[in-house]
């Protein structure tokens, strides 16, 4: 007799947001590309901060 495998847990409706990986430090050209990669991750770090706040806002609600 085989047994089914128990069903998968439903995933959070409302996971924490995750940093964004940094660029290696070796992943940049040094041509001084605009935007460069060092930029965008910064502007990715800003849209994760702004995420988590508003998660961490749902949280204690």
């Amino acid at each position: 007799m085989t047994t089914s495998p128990s069903p998968a847990p439903n995933p959070d409706p409302d996971p924490k947001p995750q940093a964004p990986e940094p660029p290696d430090l070796d992943a940049c050209c040094g041509n001084g590309c605009d935007p460069c990669i060092f930029d965008l991750h910064d502007l990715a770090m800003d849209e994760y901060r702004q995420a988590l706040r508003a998660w961490q806002a749902r949280q204690s609600a």
